[in-house]
């Protein structure tokens, strides 16, 4: 594609999240968060492998492919994204296509990832979990089906930045701890926050940080606010697991 025909490509896509410069055309130049995925993967792309050589990654809820792409320029084997809007699909394979990587792209649901019967070595979760209804759940389907060692995990945050230190039970009587500020708490949103009726459960630091290690995974790196990068953990069978229906 000539680049004179690329702004027309852009636009015929309709709007995107992600910015993504595409031989010089941004494809979200007036995003209302800046030069955004890529103002926020400056601050955590040392705690990726530079160098992804003989691995593959699964990028779930890729939106526009921005980390996609970044991660083929890695030298990812294979890259996986999913995502379940056919619009943001159609775009992320346009811009891989101009970016001259090669991605492949997969309209699937957080919730299906067992269909894919594979796991892979790095997988990318990031700005998913609040636009979920049921969020814990995805995070024990990744653990279970996907992951075989990083998973990277991003969350807009909302609430105490604080953690409080959680003692591993308490009697029925215990009713302040529920009111720390760094107790872990999902803020629920019924209707709708900023504009977006997909905006669901908006975790805390504390909650974030609770959730992914129930789910198990082992946080080994804080590099920036909202990110958390893990390595897959074994769960003890003496832990409770939660027991989900047949498909």
């Amino acid at each position: 594609m000539t680049s004179d025909l690329i702004p027309q490509r852009i636009a015929a896509l309709g709007e995107w999240f992600h910015n993504i410069e595409l031989r010089g055309h941004h494809t979200a130049p007036h995003h209302f968060l800046g030069d955004y995925p890529a103002i926020k993967w400056r601050q955590f792309a040392d705690a990726v492998p530079a160098d992804l050589r003989g691995r593959t990654v699964l990028d779930i809820g890729c939106n526009g492919g921005f980390y996609s792409i970044a991660m083929k320029r890695r030298g990812a084997d294979r890259v996986v994204g999913i995502d379940w809007d056919e619009r943001y699909l159609a775009q992320a394979r346009f811009a891989a296509e101009i970016s001259e990587v090669d991605v492949e792209f997969r309209r699937l649901s957080v919730y299906d990832v067992a269909t894919l019967r594979e796991q892979f070595d790095i997988v990318l979760f990031m700005g998913v979990l609040y636009h979920l209804r049921h969020p814990l759940l995805a995070l024990d389907l990744l653990h279970e089906h996907v992951t075989r060692d990083l998973f990277v995990f991003q969350s807009m945050l909302r609430g105490s930045t604080e953690i409080t230190t959680v003692d591993s039970d308490y009697p029925f009587s215990e009713k302040a701890i529920f009111n720390a500020a760094g107790y872990p708490k999902l803020h629920f949103v019924e209707h709708r926050y900023s504009r977006d009726q997909t905006n669901w459960w908006v975790p805390n630091r504390a909650a974030a940080e609770a959730m992914l290690r129930s789910a198990g995974f082992s946080i080994v790196e804080h590099p920036e606010p909202e990110v958390f990068v893990c390595r897959h953990a074994v769960i003890s069978d003496a832990e409770p697991r939660a027991v989900y229906p047949a498909s």
